[in-house]
C-alpha cells in the first residue's frame, strides 16, 4: 500500500489515485450519494466476499488535511453503524481500483474475512470524562493536609516570591489527579465487566480527563454501557462529566497488518 505524496503527483506522473478508507463484506450496498476527501463520490470496490470503500483522489496537491481526516472517520462511522468495516490508515492510497483488488483485498483476503466475521454486530463506543477543576481542586485540598498548606502560603503572594511553593503545589495536584484518573477508570472498567466484549484503556488528551476508555460492544450491550454511565453519574455527581461517543468504527480493535489500522 502506498500514500500519496504530500504536495505534489506521484513519481510515475500519475495525478489520481484510489483512495480506500475501510473494508466491507461484499454483500454491503451503499444505499445514499456519499461524498468523501476532495467531494468525490465513495464507491464500493468489491472482489469476491470483500469491498473497498473507496473514492478517487488527486494526487496534486495535499492529503491529510484536519477536514481530510473528519471525512474519512465520519464515513466509517457511518458504515459501522450498520455494517461490520475494517478502519485503514488514513491517507492509504492505492494506484488504481485493480491495485485495490490485487493488493489490497486479494492479497489479505482470508485475513480479512476472519477480521469482519469476529466484528459482526459489534462496534465500538468510547466513554470519555473530564473532572471539574473546580471540584476536583477541593476535593484535593481536603484530602491532603500538604495542598492545603501550601495553599495557604501562596494565597495572595506575589508569584515570584511563592515560585517554588506554586510549583510543590502544582505537582501534588497532578499526582493526585493521576491516581485519581486511574481509580475511576478501574471503577469504569469494574462496572463494564460482563457488559463488554473487549475494552482499551486510552492515554488522557487533557490533563482533566478522568476515563478515556474505548469499548467493543455487541449490539445488545448498548444499553448495558448507558446504564452504567447513568450510575456513574449520579455517584460521581458533578465531579466528572462523562460523555458517550459512538457507534463508530473499530478503531481500537482492529489489529494493525499491512493493510489496516485504527
Amino acid at each position: 500500500m502506498s500514500s500519496a505524496p504530500p504536495e505534489s503527483e506521484s513519481a510515475t506522473g500519475q495525478q489520481t489515485g484510489c483512495y480506500v478508507y475501510g473494508i466491507l463484506p461484499s454483500d454491503v450496498e451503499l444505499v445514499d450519494d456519499i461524498t468523501g476527501v476532495g467531494d468525490r463520490e465513495v464507491k464500493l470496490v468489491r472482489s469476491d466476499a470483500l469491498a473497498a470503500l473507496a473514492s478517487e483522489v488527486d494526487l496534486v496537491g495535499p492529503i491529510g488535511t484536519p477536514q481530510d481526516l473528519q471525512v474519512h472517520q465520519r464515513l466509517l462511522d457511518l458504515v459501522a453503524a450498520v455494517a461490520p468495516v475494517l478502519p485503514l490508515r488514513f491517507g492509504a492510497v492505492l494506484d488504481s481500483e485493480d491495485a485495490v483488488r490485487a493488493e489490497l483485498l486479494e492479497a489479505h483476503q482470508d485475513e480479512f474475512i476472519v477480521a469482519l466475521q469476529e466484528l459482526e454486530g459489534r462496534a465500538e463506543f468510547m466513554v470519555k470524562g473530564r473532572y471539574d477543576e473546580s471540584a476536583l481542586l477541593e476535593e484535593i485540598l481536603s484530602q491532603d493536609p500538604a495542598a492545603a498548606s501550601l495553599r495557604e502560603q501562596i494565597r495572595g503572594k506575589d508569584a515570584d516570591a511563592t515560585r517554588q511553593e506554586r510549583m510543590q503545589l502544582g505537582e501534588i495536584i497532578s499526582n493526585a489527579v493521576s491516581v485519581r484518573r486511574d481509580q475511576d477508570t478501574q471503577e469504569l472498567l469494574s462496572r463494564m465487566s460482563g457488559h463488554s466484549v473487549a475494552s482499551l484503556v486510552r492515554d488522557p488528551t487533557h490533563e482533566l480527563d478522568a476515563v478515556n476508555v474505548a469499548f467493543l460492544l455487541e449490539g445488545d450491550q448498548e444499553d448495558e454501557l448507558n446504564q452504567v454511565v447513568r450510575e456513574l453519574r449520579i455517584d460521581w455527581d458533578k465531579r466528572v462529566d462523562l460523555r458517550v461517543l459512538g457507534p463508530m468504527a473499530p478503531y481500537d480493535f482492529v489489529i494493525p497488518s499491512q493493510g489496516t489500522a485504527g
